[in-house]
């Protein structure tokens, strides 16, 4: 038996007015996904254990059946696994934002989704004019990026800024949570305002600006950590090999850690420009070889962040239709069985814009095994699975049937 998991990132949603009080899930023409619930057996799943954020890096390592509290160590030390960075036994990694900032208002947490090259040419700028002994930037993809600091203290609360849109940044500066955190928040929030002074009228924001888009005017730094210990996959599960697939560095960096093959695509975006088609080839070649593939799809959730109803739908209904037809129509063919899982890994709510704690509906197809009464994918038809409600790391032993 090999195995599957399509994660639509953030795919989960709740009612709706304009959607007649239901889901995207609910009203996004998903026959495909539907058809695995109906074949399959499913349920709900809490992926967030207690005392932890909401985050993808959280939810995605629940997901993959890590005990969050023993191996969890920030996004950054993770997406630097995916970037080739090394972290060395003394320094912090950050995931650093690139946001946008207007009026002193933190607009949006992507900079309008800037491009690699922009944003690349951004990251460097700052590395020359603020990078040191101490510090050093690490470009990514689009707005995500890195920030390493040395003996940095981890004693520190910093908000992730896709939680709060619309809020004064200076109300959510980083705060030390302790006495030994205070001079690493006080050098993060200096870090902040200059790098505002630096960017605002940096030729990439004038061209921004002059073509109305957002700016890239301000770093964020959040989640920080040392380099984590991690078990993989094939310890921890016995799995003999595996892939991830997907377009941002957090969710290839857990896959590194996992002890999973990396397998880029190009044109993977991360947005709802994603190359979906290639996404789907790539996940069926990795079967052929792997007994796990990890296929990420990140399109929703930026359309959660965005608040955007309409876009959510349709990357809903892409990832039917691009992803799971032609993965599904492939596998069907093949003499070894494949049991394919769909999730998301937490809700985001176009009303609220960033993530919440909620259960998310789960689908479970394994050739030969028996239906339930469920017959459409979505956060209520679910809740009716013979799986009930599973929490984080159940649901890999459900999948795996450990």
């Amino acid at each position: 038996m090999k195995y599957l998991i399509i994660l639509g990132d953030g795919m989960s949603d709740e009612p709706i007015p304009e959607l007649g009080n239901k889901t995207p899930l609910q009203v996004a023409q998903k026959p495909h996904i539907d058809k695995l619930a109906a074949l399959g057996r499913s349920g709900m799943l809490y992926t967030i254990p207690e005392g932890f954020e909401p985050g993808s890096e959280i939810a995605n390592l629940s997901v993959l059946g890590y005990d969050v509290a023993k191996v969890f160590e920030g996004r950054g030390s993770l997406e630097a696994a995916s970037m080739g960075v090394e972290i060395a036994d003394d320094e912090m990694a950050m995931r650093c934002n690139l946001i946008c900032i207007e009026n002193g208002i933190i607009k949006n947490h992507s900079a309008g989704h800037i491009s690699n090259e922009e944003a690349k040419e951004l990251i460097l700028f700052l590395e020359k004019e603020l990078g040191d002994e101490v510090l050093s930037f690490f470009a990514g993809v689009s707005y995500r990026h890195l920030l390493k600091i040395k003996n940095g203290s981890k004693n520190i609360h910093c908000t992730p800024p896709h939680n709060v849109p619309g809020t004064a940044f200076k109300d959510v500066l980083v705060k030390a949570t302790d006495s030994s955190g205070e001079a690493t928040a006080q050098l993060l929030n200096d870090l902040i305002i200059r790098s505002q002074a630096l960017l605002e009228n940096h030729p990439v924001n004038l061209k921004r600006a002059a073509e109305g888009k957002d700016k890239a005017n301000s770093i964020w730094p959040w989640s920080p950590g040392y380099k984590p210990a991690m078990q993989t996959m094939q310890e921890l599960y016995g799995i003999k090999s595996g892939t991830v697939i997907s377009a941002v560095d957090l969710i290839r960096g857990i896959g590194v850690y996992a002890g999973l093959k990396v397998r880029l695509v190009e044109g993977a975006t991360g947005l709802y420009n994603t190359n979906y088609e290639g996404k789907a080839k790539a996940a069926i070649e990795a079967l052929k070889i792997d007994d796990f593939v990890y296929l990420h799809i990140e399109a929703s959730d930026e359309a959660g962040h965005e608040g955007d109803v309409s876009l959510k739908t349709k990357t809903i209904e892409y990832l039917d239709n691009r992803i799971v037809k032609p993965i599904f129509e492939a596998i069907s063919k093949w003499d070894e069985p494949v049991t394919i899982a769909i999730l998301p890994d937490h809700p985001t709510p176009c009303a609220k814009r960033t993530h919440t704690m909620d259960a998310v509906p789960f689908t479970i197809y394994r050739p030969g095994e028996k239906t339930d009464a469920v017959m459409v994918y979505d956060e209520f038809s679910c809740r009716d699975g013979d799986y009930g409600t599973l929490r984080e790391q159940e649901f890999i032993y459900t999948l795996l049937k450990k």
